[in-house]
């Protein structure tokens, strides 16, 4: 197995927003598989590379912005000759309810292109935050790097997979399957916890994802098999109690109706260190 590097957020002096250029992380990179508890965000000015993001390779170029969210595994496979700015921060940073919105979301993707009318925008938000952050802060100016980075969030304006659409029964929803999925793999739970019927919960699930409310709980569950039988190196067996399944049989024919591959197979392929 593979170790993970646990990346715990310490910058100098603590500031909760810290900035780093991409030679800054070339040198300090090892392509070690890691999982920090802090946001990273990436915003490529030119060059090529790739990152791996749960089991998702990312090709870079010019304008590609990377966003890493807290516990999200991912290794930097190639950082060739890429240019420009990384931006590290707690969970806590953003002050503004849309950057807020932006940053709490599970459904940003985790690498898209910005497009070339907010580009100037973004790279001017990007600036001003990275001489802020590295400004000696004061009584008054203590505050700016969480409102710039607010700013650069909504700039960046990311897309999503789970849709930020103002759907509540579906944000209610997703946010039920954090808390429950490791116990709950039906969608008649989700209903009765939410007061909703499982013909609305699919219906606004689709409306916001274009997936099943039962599709999108087991995309959840299997990325987190994924993360436990690589990651963490627990058998297929584990992994399956561990996810609440009866036993290892049923645990083993999910994972093939939803992957197409049994979850030992999967394992040994993945345990090589690929993400």
């Amino acid at each position: 197995m593979t170790a993970v590097r646990q990346l715990t957020y310490q910058s100098p002096g603590q500031a909760p927003v810290e900035t780093m250029s991409f030679a800054t992380l070339r040198r300090l990179d090892r392509g070690a598989i890691q999982r920090g508890d802090f946001h990273v965000l990436a915003v490529v000015r030119r060059g090529r590379g790739k990152v791996s993001i749960d089991f998702s390779d990312h090709q870079l170029a010019a304008r590609s912005v990377v966003w890493i969210q807290p516990g999200v595994v991912h290794r930097w496979d190639d950082l060739g000759d890429l240019a420009g700015a990384l931006v590290l921060f707690t969970p806590t940073v953003p002050v503004t309810p849309g950057s807020r919105e932006i940053a709490t979301d599970p459904g940003i993707s985790a690498c898209w292109t910005a497009a070339d009318s907010a580009w100037p925008m973004i790279t001017a938000a990007l600036e001003h935050l990275r001489l802020e952050a590295d400004a000696a802060p004061t009584a008054r100016t203590g505050e700016l790097p969480g409102l710039l980075l607010s700013a650069l969030l909504l700039r960046l304006d990311p897309p999503v997979y789970s849709g930020r659409t103002g759907n509540d029964v579906f944000r209610r929803f997703r946010d039920a399957v954090e808390k429950d999925f490791a116990e709950h793999h039906d969608i008649a739970h989700y209903g009765r916890v939410l007061g909703y019927s499982p013909r609305t919960l699919s219906r606004n699930v689709r409306a916001a994802t274009g997936r099943t409310a039962k599709n999108y709980l087991c995309e959840r569950i299997v990325l987190e098999a994924k993360r436990l039988m690589a990651h963490d190196g627990l058998s297929p067996a584990r992994c399956g109690q561990r996810l609440g399944f009866s036993d290892a049989a049923n645990f083993s024919a999910f994972f093939l109706r939803e992957t197409g591959v049994r979850p030992g197979a999967w394992q040994s392929a993945n345990l090589a260190g690929r993400l």
